[in-house]
């Protein structure tokens, strides 16, 4: 695994190409938080059973994982740009392996919440870091092409993840799927500590104090530059993940598909991420990479068009599907790319807001998914037409 120079004078500068290793490092940290929500929803019933609770009731773990996951990025971010990106990385890899721990032991649904609490606080120093750290060692096409790559992992995370959840719980229960996330993170730690380490130079690091992390933020919230395209981000986000919380009564109630033809289902649609995160960053060579996430926009928000005004029917389903998340797997990493570009000295905080609006925006539209009163596909449908079409709008002001 090829790894990066951590003294001083190597950590000012950004290496000019993206190996293998440094690709794989990434793509892990930005997708393990992905992987921890979505693996655990073939076991659903299962934990109901043996916790005494609905599997409604089960919702609260993916609610509560969401906000505290948002909310645990604002701190993440300034505290990495004063002491660096190794040291939050590697304590939130141990926080994360504590959660899981609690979640596998847990006996009512109070202490699985909290689990999974403590989880999302962990796991979300490394999604946040993970775009820090691009920041910190690309610059300019290089950088797409990095956010390209692990956006990617990220969209396959939770693709693939019902498929495995659905094994580990038939082969060895629910529980060992925690067990199994601790030591993905284990692994995870020991591979980025000796494979990459240190990534932001002391000289570009920022002062810490409570005044100053609230005029940082305050001052990134009203900057247009991240805030355009981030609140554009932020909605694509929240539109796939009420994808990946009414799937279930789409196609499982709805449709009448199988488990098992749930998770390939699943697990067929990361492609279509996948050829769209290999075709960003040479869009963005051709085109520039403002005007090539606007075409991930607009393909994205005609996805959803067909999806609300379509006919409610399974093919035309996975074709609107497929377009938006054709459009937002273009989109995603260039408009990331966009907005984290102009802030090389606050990369930490700056990628924290970005994830925190990601998170946020994801908890908003589950929650306005549950409380509507209509159809799943109808629900959806609309969700994903309104957040495109204001992200659409946002991130024309990055222009």
């Amino acid at each position: 695994m090829s790894s990066v120079e951590r003294s001083p004078s190597a950590l000012s500068r950004a290496p000019q190409t993206l190996t293998a290793g440094v690709l794989f490092l990434l793509a892990a940290l930005a997708a393990l938080g992905a992987l921890a929500t979505n693996i655990i929803l073939p076991a659903f019933p299962t934990i109901g059973q043996d916790l005494g609770v609905s599997v409604r009731d089960l919702g609260a773990t993916l609610s509560s994982f969401f906000l505290a996951f948002a909310v645990g990025q604002l701190f993440v971010g300034p505290l990495s740009d004063r002491f660096g990106r190794q040291r939050l990385v590697v304590i939130g890899l141990a926080i994360f392996m504590v959660g899981s721990v609690i979640c596998a032991l847990a006996s009512t649904l109070p202490h699985l919440i909290s689990g999974r609490v403590v989880q999302a606080l962990g796991v979300c120093a490394t999604s946040v870091l993970s775009r820090a750290i691009a920041r910190d060692l690309f610059d300019g096409q290089e950088l797409a092409r990095a956010l390209s790559l692990t956006m990617v992992a990220m969209a396959a995370a939770p693709g693939f993840s019902p498929l495995l959840g659905g094994a580990l719980e038939g082969l060895l229960g629910w529980r060992a799927t925690f067990i199994v996330l601790a030591g993905i993170a284990l692994l995870l730690g020991l591979g980025y500590v000796t494979g990459l380490g240190e990534t932001h130079a002391p000289d570009k690091r920022s002062p810490l104090s409570i005044r100053a992390v609230l005029r940082t933020y305050g001052s990134l919230a009203r900057d247009r530059r991240l805030m355009a395209p981030a609140v554009a981000v932020g909605m694509v986000i929240g539109a796939l993940y009420a994808f990946f919380s009414m799937a279930p009564a789409i196609l499982l109630s709805g449709f009448g598909l199988t488990s098992l033809a749930f998770g390939l289902f699943f697990a067929s649609i990361v492609f279509v991420v996948f050829g769209a995160g290999l075709l960003a960053p040479r869009l963005a060579q051709r085109w520039g990479t403002t005007r090539a996430a606007c075409a991930g926009l607009f393909v994205a928000l005609a996805g959803s068009a067909l999806l609300l005004f379509g006919p409610e029917e399974f093919f035309v389903f996975c074709t609107a599907l497929s377009i938006f998340l054709f459009g937002m797997g273009l989109f995603n990493p260039l408009g990331t790319s966009v907005a984290l570009h102009p802030f090389a000295r606050q990369a930490g905080a700056a990628s924290a807001m970005l994830g925190f609006l990601q998170m946020g925006f994801a908890a908003l539209a589950i929650a306005v998914g549950t409380m509507l009163p209509l159809p799943a596909y109808t629900v959806l449908g609309t969700i994903l037409f309104v957040a495109l079409g204001g992200a659409f709008l946002s991130f024309l002001l990055a222009r």
